[in-house]
């Protein structure tokens, strides 16, 4: 009995075995796919504007490169990367000399060259001549400072550095010196006892200045790279030369001593420089023609 239980057990074992490989033979080891024919025969036209490089790149199938490079010139097109040397202007100022109409009898005249680095960092160097003839109101003296020169270094920054040098927005520092010399005439003193006036002079005074002002101010291009720019500064002396016989009224580059505000008008000379690598212009976008 147990001889017939176990061929019978062995029996529906080959039984399975057999049916499971008929199975495994009758699935295809590969599964064929037939092509179907597009139903459209739309062709997709990448963005306007689009790089010609980028365009490559889709068609040779690098489509995370060809993303890579769109994103890299989209930031370029919110964050424009102008280069290092951006462009030289060379300016004089002529706030003084548009005074002197309204009869202002002191001031200068200067020059001045800025870099323009980056379109937002500019470092700048002024040089000038200054001079003063005037009998200030109430006073009882006539101040005669002789042509002499100053110098002022300091930087601007440019908060419009996303846009065209054309038009800019500036703050700026700068730290001025100057040595001069000046005569005091016509000074009068009356005696409360006397009653009498006399007259003096203090001539051959010499002194320097050290100096720092902040500004604030914006340039325009007009055309023909002729620019215009208008400038508020405040100032404060540092350190100067004491005399022990007077004090200097007017310092050149600076002004009057007792004054903090002061303001600029400059015209410029613009030169671009590297202009191949500024940030190319985009065209406007055409409209779809129905």
């Amino acid at each position: 009995m147990k001889s017939k239980r176990l061929a019978a057990l062995i029996l529906v074992l080959i039984t399975i075995v057999t049916a499971s490989a008929q199975t495994a033979d009758s699935i295809p080891s590969r599964v064929h796919v037939t092509p179907v024919a597009p139903t459209t025969n739309v062709t997709l036209t990448p963005p306007k504007g689009t790089d010609e490089k980028v365009i490559e790149r889709y068609l040779s199938g690098d489509t995370a490169s060809a993303r890579a490079q769109e994103r890299k010139d989209s930031l370029r097109r919110v964050y424009p990367h102008y280069p290092l040397l951006t462009e030289l202007a060379i300016g004089v100022n002529v706030a003084d000399a548009f005074m002197a109409l309204f009869g202002q009898k002191y001031g200068g005249i200067d020059v001045s060259a800025t870099l323009n680095m980056w379109n937002r960092f500019q470092p700048v160097l002024e040089l000038g001549l200054g001079m003063a003839k005037d009998t200030p109101e109430d006073m009882n003296f006539t101040y005669k400072g002789k042509l002499s020169p100053y110098m002022r270094v300091g930087a601007n920054y440019n908060f419009m550095f996303k846009h065209t040098p054309r038009y800019q927005l500036l703050v700026g520092a700068r730290l001025g010196f100057s040595t001069f010399r000046y005569d005091i005439t016509n000074v009068t003193v009356t005696s409360s006892y006397w009653r009498e006036q006399q007259t003096f002079e203090l001539t051959g005074n010499s002194s320097h200045a050290l100096w720092g002002e902040f500004l604030a101010g914006i340039k325009v291009e007009l055309g023909a790279r002729i620019a215009l720019g208008w400038q508020v500064k405040y100032h404060g002396i540092f350190t100067e030369k004491k005399n022990a016989q007077a004090q200097p009224w007017y310092i050149p580059g600076y002004g009057t001593r007792d004054g903090h505000w002061a303001f600029a008008f400059h015209i410029y000379y613009t030169l671009p420089l590297n202009e191949s690598l500024w940030p190319k212009k985009e065209e406007p976008t055409q409209k779809k023609q129905r």
